[in-house]
């Protein structure tokens, strides 16, 4: 059986999205079924068809939200699937003194919805340095799968 992964993200500036894709690249790697999905095209209901469900977001202001990801922390306060696998990251700018702040209130909040296994912050861009950081984010929610399945 395959492992079914649905990473949903936001990125203005790319950033958040080119680590997405690294993050969809090592699934792939570990023979996982991964499905991408911009906030704008995702239903909340696609989360009960996947094993392992992603969060990627950007940090707005003083370590809010982006807007459009409103909607799905929303609805995930109404969720309880303590068996549901999840993992957030995000990129943010370490002059801000909320670094990566929507990656931290998504987690917060999943850790009481789910079974949170790992988070992940880059600092912008990620770089050649950060796909062994994402080989671990990976490596771990299949830990979790593994434990849990």
């Amino acid at each position: 059986m395959r492992i079914r992964v649905g990473i949903v993200y936001t990125s203005v500036s790319g950033n958040t999205e080119a680590l997405g894709k690294l993050l969809a690249e090592q699934f792939h790697r570990k023979h996982c079924d991964v499905s991408l999905y911009r906030i704008e095209n995702f239903s909340i209901d696609w989360m009960n068809k996947v094993d392992i469900f992603i969060i990627g977001t950007y940090t707005w202001g003083n370590g809010d939200l982006p807007e459009n990801m409103s909607m799905l922390y929303r609805a995930l306060e109404k969720v309880h699937s303590p068996n549901l696998i999840t993992g957030v990251f995000g990129t943010g700018d370490s002059f801000f003194p909320q670094f990566c702040g929507a990656v931290d209130k998504f987690r917060d909040l999943l850790k009481h919805k789910t079974n949170l296994a790992v988070t992940l912050k880059v600092e912008l861009f990620p770089q050649q340095q950060d796909e062994w950081k994402c080989s671990k984010f990976v490596d771990k929610c299949m830990s979790v799968w593994c434990n849990v399945v």
